[in-house]
């Protein structure tokens, strides 16, 4: 068999340039990018440091059954005066920052259930409006939320805090007023389900937000702003034990 004689052929420099080019373009094109490359973590994922450092806490130190159960968002885990505020009741506090509803669903069964409280008081939705979900998915995730704690524990009853008006996002006050009227409307149908309306008497007399109840950020409440809740929480909190 006749054997080809290898012949060396020199592109010129330019010929080179381009070729490296493409070969680049093709590889810029072709190798997945960073974000590809590490998947984000799931949402059902996210606060699972968080819970699980409760469930530390709780191993080291069990906290009492039959206490108040305070579970929720950012507005009950930054609550740092809560027993300052609240004098002689027993509360239990399992707030976690950025929760949604749907998280609450996600993680009752480690969260509420084994506190095996005397009375659930819930604070979301402010994160599910502000990431966009609709009135309909919160009152959704809400009876899931009460299904899942009705099958544990049939006569404890649950307090729903309404959705508060903050200055900071107050662009989404429209729909969080949608929610927070969907979430009522239901609870008024349904035994031992409570609704805490913390809405109006968080606004000046002419319907703005008012701006002294509140951190810097103005989304999360100051003391002041832990106090209203407190004067209307109390009603239902019955005296202090």
């Amino acid at each position: 068999m006749a054997v080809c004689p290898q012949v060396e052929v020199r592109p010129s420099s330019g010929r080179l340039i381009v070729a490296a080019i493409g070969v680049l373009g093709l590889a810029l094109v072709t190798a997945p990018s960073a974000s590809a490359q590490a998947p984000a973590v799931p949402r059902s994922q996210r606060f699972e440091a968080a819970v699980h450092a409760y469930e530390v806490a709780d191993a080291a130190k069990p906290e009492p059954r039959g206490a108040i159960l305070l579970a929720g968002d950012s507005q009950f885990y930054r609550w740092k005066t809560l027993h300052e505020d609240l004098p002689g009741y027993t509360v239990v506090n399992r707030g976690i920052d950025s929760f949604e509803t749907s998280d609450l669903v996600h993680y009752a069964d480690r969260l509420v259930l084994p506190y095996k409280p005397r009375l659930i008081v819930l604070h979301t939705g402010g994160n599910d409006v502000n990431n966009g979900k609709s009135a309909e998915t919160i009152l959704a995730d809400f009876k899931a939320f009460v299904a899942i704690v009705r099958a544990a524990m049939p006569d404890v009853p649950i307090a729903f805090t309404s959705i508060t008006p903050s200055p900071g996002r107050w662009e989404q006050a429209p729909r969080r007023k949608i929610a927070n009227d969907l979430v009522k409307r239901y609870i008024a149908t349904q035994p031992k389900l409570l609704y805490i309306d913390l809405w109006d008497a968080m606004l000046t007399p002419d319907g703005q937000p008012r701006e002294d109840i509140w951190v810097a950020d103005r989304i999360h409440p100051n003391q002041a702003g832990y106090r209203i809740r407190v004067a209307i929480m109390k009603p239902i909190l019955g005296p202090p034990r």
